[in-house]
């Protein structure tokens, strides 16, 4: 049994899926790209369940994929509701983060577009800074490492919500234990 606990990103696209993940909010584990052909979801599904045999997370974050008014298609939708599902028969924990909690707490280090946030993430992490993409132009698709680093803002704002909700929850303790003094 892993002693560290691991919390895994997973970001699909139209060629496979990114992954990474973090054994700390300061410390990237491991991080890959899965490429699929054919039947996609079948084989995303299949190398998935290697992954986190392999890696044994202890939780899988991910952003959000039901919202009303999503542009994803709907084999990534079917993608992400296969990948909750096998992960939470194997004990994992499912943790959504919505896109605007995404760009909030990247806003506040002045990162505002996926480029910029990833730019961000590629700045803090050695091992990613030379994988970061070059921005693209208007009329391309994203490049498939920025699912790595869509992935690791998602795991990422899953710490720093994590951390604010604990400081939060600090303050209502010393606030109650005040009043009862």
């Amino acid at each position: 049994m892993r002693s560290v606990p691991v919390a895994l990103g997973f970001k699909p696209g139209s060629h496979g899926f990114a992954w990474i993940a973090f054994s700390s909010p300061l410390t990237v584990h491991d991080w890959g790209i899965v490429e699929a052909r054919g039947e996609k979801n079948r084989r995303c599904l299949t190398r998935f369940e290697r992954l986190i045999g392999r890696l044994a997370p202890h939780t899988l974050v991910l952003e959000a994929f039901d919202d009303v008014g999503s542009r994803l298609s709907p084999r990534i939708v079917r993608l992400y509701r296969a990948v909750v599902t096998l992960a939470r028969d194997k004990g994992i924990e499912i943790v959504i983060v919505r896109k605007n909690d995404v760009r909030g707490c990247f806003a506040s280090v002045g990162a505002r577009t996926s480029h910029e946030i990833a730019a961000c993430i590629a700045r803090s992490f050695d091992m990613l800074r030379d994988h970061l993409p070059e921005k693209r132009k208007a009329w391309e698709g994203p490049h498939r490492r920025m699912g790595i680093f869509d992935a690791a803002a998602v795991v990422l704002t899953h710490y720093q919500l994590g951390t604010s909700q604990l400081f939060d929850d600090l303050k209502e303790e010393g606030a109650r234990e005040n009043q009862q003094e």
